[in-house]
């Protein structure tokens, strides 16, 4: 099994899945745990049939994972076969309008986030801020001071020791706060443990298209309080997204028409990342096909195999049910009650490449529907079999399938999800996103890199004869092959990335597959740098009108810290107040410079000083082992430095603060007194400053450098391009409405 692997899914596997000893190492090996999962989910069969082959299932459940054919949600993985059992991702938990109910969902919620799961939460029901309260005769703080909260809480537990917890906020549009809830994440620093969306209504949709007002409601007594203009609503809404990604949208109309069982209630929020939309306290567990398996050497695509493996899929996932420990009474349940379940795609953009489609055209839209209608109609297929075998869900007589008395097992089949580490696992491209680079430096030792290149496109790149490794270092840094010209203009148009693509076509091919998904799908829709506020409002109503359940936007360069682009100075505006607000200039992707060699006594001090067009722009500083204090300590000065050099603060001014610093033990070297580990860092932007003036007059050799230094050995690294993974230092990517590492798996929502 180890061969099959790639090294990103054994990094992963051993990270994050393994059963590990009471010293965190590995106990099991890969084969062990998919051994454990299938062995696990089969013995669900005996509920139904005490004579049930098991082994027979579990090699079929093993086969499909073996295969790559197919991944569980990673709960499953982790879980399944171990105390914890608690096997789903996806969970929603309900919000009510008392002291009582609020902090009964932060408990619960925090039960949630021990076993793995991520939850979300429509904070629709809490009566608007400064509305009184009569058991106190008091105000109400309303729904974003109880989302801090909820935050908070998140914060302090780490789920089951592996992931950190992650939450949806949901408010509707006609809620009395809604402008205060748009602007909630205004600040980056504010609610880290939220993703955020408004819940549009077709009410809303419809004022908006015809330029006029529309209603507040009051939830406590559904009375109208109030009304906002539309326009003004959306343009917040819109002006947000721009900036930094959030609010996203959901059409939660839209959500509640596809409903499956109405009569126990309406749907109100999703799962963290928005493609699950669920009733309060229930849960859904997950799993996605890997197309790019079904792909034979002939560029033919096997559906009769897709077909078989969604059949087993559905199997799989109906005995995850069966099997499951939820973590509280409520959720077992509705969650027992409904049986959803929901199998999703990945490798949508591999199985492109290896087709020769792009991305954006109709072709892969017209794939994109076909494939999707296939396991939309044989997953349900596959469900109405297994109720004639195991019975129709519980609660089927609530349901939308009793009026044709179709049988059903689950009341949903079909999701599209994010499969940020499965995928990994699975060795293909992240769930229906284009492939974020074609190639991409990976750190190894010592500020070494590696170039990484996608699979299919270095075996067509040699099958053409264009592969050199020049080239591929090219596509890294550039990361694309748009303008490489020593490309054939058929691959180029053939293999696009994320960037390469235009809004609308990302939000055609999530229209094309939302078409046949029974719940919602998870999809990033990416504007370029340049994009402006009336693109992003564009790309919203464009999914709305194609049918989509909700849309994530993220425009490049907008957050803190994302530096794939290249930028120019660092920008100035005014707050709400009038202050002066300066956001330092977007970092290259790629940049050049040096790393000196410094003895503090505190040790070896290496200070990497790198440059861009505009001059000095970052420092990276390490000294001993990573977690220690002294590293903490220059890691810290090192990054408020740079976040100096890149919002335009003169480097002298930064030198005399930093030189003079004294610590208990200074050190000499090379006839210099080193006062400290700052001051070492001070001289060391000294030296980077004397190279970069030489350089004005003449080119600067290696040479040129060492003896600037007094002679101190030098050594030449590119930093890595891109936001770092703060677990590995790999490059984070917005995928599937979250910042993920496509090298260890770490996700910044889940």
């Amino acid at each position: 099994m180890d061969s099959k692997l790639s090294p990103n899914a054994i990094t992963v596997l051993e990270k994050r899945y393994l059963k590990k000893d009471i010293d965190g190492n590995s106990i099991e090996k890969p084969i062990d745990m998919f051994r454990r999962v299938a062995e696990n989910i089969a013995s669900g069969d005996k509920v139904y049939d005490k004579n049930a082959d098991l082994k027979a299932t579990a090699n079929i459940f093993l086969d499909m994972m073996l295969s790559l054919k197919f991944m569980p949600n990673s709960p499953t993985l982790m879980n399944a076969g171990r105390d914890l059992q608690q096997l789903s991702a996806c969970f929603v938990l309900p919000i009510g309008d008392s002291m009582e109910e609020i902090f009964d969902s932060v408990k619960n919620a925090a039960l949630i986030h021990k076993s793995g799961g991520g939850t979300g939460f429509a904070f629709s029901r809490l009566r608007p801020k400064n509305d009184t309260v009569l058991s106190t005769s008091g105000i109400s703080s309303g729904p974003v001071s109880f989302m801090k909260v909820f935050n908070a809480a998140t914060d302090v537990v780490k789920q089951g020791g592996t992931r950190r917890g992650a939450n949806m906020g949901i408010l509707r549009v006609d809620h009395p706060d809604v402008l205060e809830f748009i602007h909630c994440k205004s600040d980056s620093n504010e609610l880290t443990n939220f993703n955020i969306s408004v819940a549009i209504t077709d009410v809303f949709m419809k004022a908006l298209e015809s330029n006029t007002t529309y209603s507040l409601v009051n939830p406590k007594n559904n009375e109208i309080v109030g009304e906002l203009d539309a326009n003004e609503v959306f343009n917040n809404i819109v002006r947000l997204a721009w900036k930094n990604g959030e609010p996203g949208v959901v059409f939660i109309d839209k959500i509640n028409k596809d409903n499956p069982t109405p009569l126990i209630g309406d749907m109100e929020s999703t799962n963290p990342c928005g493609e699950q939309p669920l009733l309060p306290y229930e849960a859904c567990n997950l799993g996605s096909i890997n197309l790019s398996a079904f792909v034979s050497d002939d560029k033919k695509f096997d559906y009769e195999g897709l077909k078989e493996t969604v059949y087993n899929s559905i199997h799989f996932l109906d005995n995850v049910i069966e099997v499951n420990k939820y973590p509280i009474k409520e959720i077992d349940e509705l969650a027992r009650g409904n049986r959803k379940v929901g199998l999703g795609i990945m490798g949508f953009a591999d199985t492109l490449f290896m087709l020769e489609m792009a991305y954006n055209s109709e072709e892969a839209e017209d794939f994109a529907h076909k494939v999707m209608s296939v396991i939309q109609e044989h997953s349900q297929k596959a469900s109405s079999e297994l109720a004639l075998k195991r019975g129709n869900f519980p609660f089927y007589d609530k349901s939308i399938f009793l009026k044709n008395n179709t049988p059903m097992r689950n009341a949903t089949t079909t999701t599209i999800a994010p499969t940020g580490t499965i995928s990994i696992i699975a060795d293909c491209s992240s769930g229906i996103e284009p492939i974020f680079a074609l190639a991409f430096k990976r750190n190894v030792l010592d500020n070494q890199h590696l170039i990484e290149v996608n699979q299919t496109f270095a075996s067509l790149a040699k099958r053409e004869g264009f592969y050199s490794d020049e080239i591929m270092t090219r596509i890294a840094e550039e990361g694309s092959v748009k303008h490489i010209e020593e490309i054939p203009e058929k691959w180029r148009n053939i293999f696009v990335t994320s960037h390469d693509i235009t809004p609308e076509w990302h939000i055609r091919i999530q229209a094309a597959i939302q078409k046949y998904t029974d719940n919602a799908v998870s999809k990033t829709i990416n504007f370029p740098k340049t994009a402006t506020e009336e693109d992003v409002r564009e790309g919203y109503l464009l999914a709305y009108k194609l049918g989509c359940k909700g849309s994530t936007v993220y425009r490049d360069g907008s957050r803190d810290g994302q530096v794939l682009t290249v930028g120019s100075g660092p920008q100035v505006d005014k707050s709400e107040d009038g202050e002066l607000l300066i956001h330092p200039r977007v970092r290259p992707k790629v940049t050049t410079g040096y790393t000196i060699k410094t003895n503090t006594a505190c040790g070896t001090l290496y200070v990497t000083i790198n440059e861009d067009e505009h001059g000095l722009c970052e420092v990276f500083a390490t000294i001993g082992k990573s977690g220690g204090c002294a590293s903490s300590q220059a890691e810290g000065i090192s990054r408020l430095v740079s976040l100096a050099l890149r919002s335009g603060v003169d480097v002298l001014s930064i030198i005399r603060q930093l030189r003079g610093i004294r610590c208990s033990s200074p050190i000499w070297e090379d006839g210099e007194l080193i006062l400290s580990c700052p001051d070492a860092i001070g001289r060391a932007l000294e030296i980077a400053l004397e190279v970069r003036e030489n350089r004005k007059s003449d080119a600067t050799s290696l040479e040129d450098i060492q003896h600037i230094a007094s002679g101190r050995k030098n050594k030449y690294a590119h930093s890595p391009s891109g936001e770092a993974c703060p677990d590995c230092e790999g490059t984070l990517e917005m995928s599937e409405g979250c910042m993920t590492c496509r090298q260890c798996g770490y996700s910044k929502c889940s």
